[in-house]
């Protein structure tokens, strides 16, 4: 028979989740908790920005290039979201998508921090800043691939 996994609802009180999940042999601690609950404010706070660039690409700085900066951090913000998700789930390696989260928070606020500063103050953040935000990027979605099957490997021993 197979383990049985446990799922409990919670209090919402001093910060916890309103359900809980802890894969069989694991149990999440709460600093996790706290740091995915923390990648989940942060992941709000991008999908806002990303909706005020596209606002200011499209009222008043139409030819800047703020649509892509606003993709990138409206796209980030929901891979944030189930990033976070499918850690607390156990299918992807928790060390790892912890790591993933924040280099897609990092590539995307240096790829949409750079091309808005460009388009607002007239200069860059620092000399390439969007492309290094870029290879961050692309080196977290690799992350998640390896995350999925590290978690893969560990369930099926």
């Amino acid at each position: 028979m197979a383990p049985k996994r446990r799922i409990a609802l919670q209090a919402a009180t001093y910060g916890e989740s309103f359900l809980s999940y802890d894969p069989p042999g694991e149990h999440s601690k709460g600093d996790d908790r706290m740091a995915l609950t923390i990648l989940i404010a942060l992941a709000g706070l991008m999908g806002a920005a990303g909706i005020a660039l596209a606002a200011a690409g499209a009222h008043t700085a139409p030819n800047a290039g703020l649509g892509s900066a606003a993709y990138m951090l409206l796209f980030h913000a929901v891979a944030l979201l189930g990033g976070a998700a499918l850690a607390q789930l156990g299918l992807l390696w928790r060390p790892l998508a912890l790591v993933v989260l924040i280099a897609w928070i990092a590539g995307s606020l240096l790829f949409s921090g750079d091309i808005a500063l460009r388009a607002f103050a007239g200069h860059r953040l620092f000399a390439f800043a969007a492309p290094a935000g870029g290879i961050i990027l692309i080196a977290a979605w690799v992350g998640v691939a390896a995350a999925a099957v590290v978690a893969l490997s560990q369930r099926a021993v």
